[in-house]
């Protein structure tokens, strides 16, 4: 019998990326028998989607089109991601219930707690434990509120495209997967994804999500500010980001350039610092002990030497290829820090075989 197939399909800002994973047989845990069948990626053009949501569906749907057309992929069947500033994730305790029972009650749960009307919201709500109380048994869990609009606009894109979304999912959710494996599932990592307009931080501990925050800034922001300031092109500003980098002493030639980086990255970072504080406030004698960088922002030049010396965590690149097979077809495709950028599809696709 052929390995079961699930596709990720990851909008993002600037490109959208899919990935078709071939899984182990039942029984078998996901990763470690997954296999890239395929993957690829079709640039958007700026204005698409902004702020993490579809604004010009029929621009989003030609691409995936064309990504569908050029990389073959097995099935029009995918899982999406969300996630941006309209989507709300917090610790929720509850009481303890079967599953289909809190999907039920969850508009009566939390109809408080939402800044926006209850029949605007998409919820979820994602186990994370339970315990004993006086009062009875206790569900701990996170829940998850997107504004229909938001998840609306990305279904109707790959709807239009000819696709099926079989699953939309949570994007923190789908980079905690693919990247808190191996010697990270036992551990309290931050998960750090700088994409082109937002930054995803997720805080997880031993495999389970407790704190998502998803911040507005990410590597555009640093190249509409080089080239706004520094009266330049796009395309330029993009290339002077890349030499210049973040924390080092910049050439005098490149003074001006490292200047204008340091004002919006130092923002980014505290805001990340501090989502890293506030969690290790609230949950004293856990600790985060490292940081896992994924997303194309996070290569620029010294990022994660910075961040490392702001938070005083020690910072690598989040592997999401390290247990996955590669098709020997595929394997081209893949070129130095390619796999940081693969961690949203790769997670996509391991959530709908969940």
């Amino acid at each position: 019998m052929a390995a079961p197939r699930v596709i990720g399909l990851d909008i993002g800002t600037s490109a959208v990326r899919a990935a078709e994973v071939a899984l182990a047989p039942a029984g078998k845990r996901v990763r470690a028998g997954a296999t890239l069948t395929r993957f690829g990626s079709q640039p958007l053009p700026p204005g698409a989607v902004r702020d993490g949501e579809v604004a010009e569906p029929e621009i989003v749907a030609g691409a995936i089109r064309r990504l569908w057309a050029e990389q073959r992929f097995s099935s029009k069947d995918v899982a999406i991601g969300v996630g941006n500033q309209r989507v709300i994730v917090r610790e929720l305790d509850l009481p303890w219930m079967p599953p289909d029972q809190i999907r039920a009650a969850l508009p009566f749960q939390v109809q408080e707690l939402l800044p926006m009307p209850i029949d605007e919201a998409l919820l979820d709500y994602f186990p994370t434990g339970q315990s004993d109380s006086a009062q009875g048994r206790v569900m701990h869990g996170m829940l998850v509120a997107a504004q229909r609009d938001t998840v609306r606009a990305n279904v109707m894109a790959v709807e239009s495209a000819g696709l099926r979304p079989l699953m939309v999912d949570l994007s923190a959710f789908a980079l905690m997967r693919a990247v808190v494996r191996g010697q990270y599932a036992g551990r309290v990592v931050g998960v750090v994804e700088i994409g082109a307009s937002t930054t995803q931080v997720v805080v997880a501990a031993h495999g389970v999500p407790r704190l998502v925050r998803t911040i507005p800034l990410g590597g555009q922001q640093v190249t509409t500010a080089l080239a706004s300031r520094l009266g330049i092109a796009a395309p330029e500003a993009e290339n002077l980001k890349r030499e210049a980098g973040i924390g080092f002493q910049a050439p005098p030639e490149l003074q001006s350039a490292g200047d204008v980086i340091s004002s919006v990255v130092t923002g980014l970072v505290e805001a990340i610092r501090n989502t890293f504080v506030y969690y290790q406030g609230n949950h004293p004698g856990a600790g985060i002990e490292g940081v896992l960088l994924t997303g194309g922002g996070a290569h620029l030049p010294g990022f994660g030497q910075f961040l490392a010396s702001a938070s005083r965590l020690p910072v690598a690149y989040g592997d999401v290829l390290a247990d996955v097979r590669v098709e020997k077809a595929v394997a081209p495709m893949i070129g130095d820090g390619m796999g940081t950028m693969m961690a949203m599809p790769l997670g996509l696709a391991y959530g709908a075989a969940a």
